[in-house]
């Protein structure tokens, strides 16, 4: 029961696209991510997602629209909704992730941006 200082977790990691796993709350994780251009569209059938910005700005593209997701904002995705989290103009931006632990990273999609286990910091 420690305090977590989520910008010095973040120092701790430059890798994009590669969660990092800072905490467990029952059977979610809590996770950092940088993410720097276009991700992989996919969807999880049993979980939803939720994204917190903590620097820059994250446009979630659905087959439908972008929702603009600001420092500060979080945005949740439900379950079995396609998505596709992308940055502009080479901004590297900082999220957190709170997620079931079940959740795949790219969920039924395999891409080489999958990653199957978060290192955790």
């Amino acid at each position: 029961m420690n305090a977590i200082n989520i910008k010095n977790k973040f120092s701790k990691f430059n890798k994009n696209w590669h969660p990092h796993q800072i905490a467990i709350v029952d059977n979610m994780q809590v996770i950092l991510a940088k993410l720097k251009g276009e991700f992989v569209w996919h969807s999880h059938d049993d979980e939803d997602e939720l994204f917190q910005v903590i620097k820059g700005t994250l446009y979630m593209q659905f087959r439908d629209r972008t929702e603009v997701v600001n420092e500060g904002e979080i945005i949740v995705i439900p379950k079995g909704v396609e998505h596709n989290p992308t940055t502009k103009n080479n901004e590297e931006v900082h999220v957190l992730l709170f997620e079931k632990l079940t959740t795949a990273h790219t969920g039924n999609v395999q891409h080489e941006k999958t990653q199957t286990e978060y290192p955790k910091i």
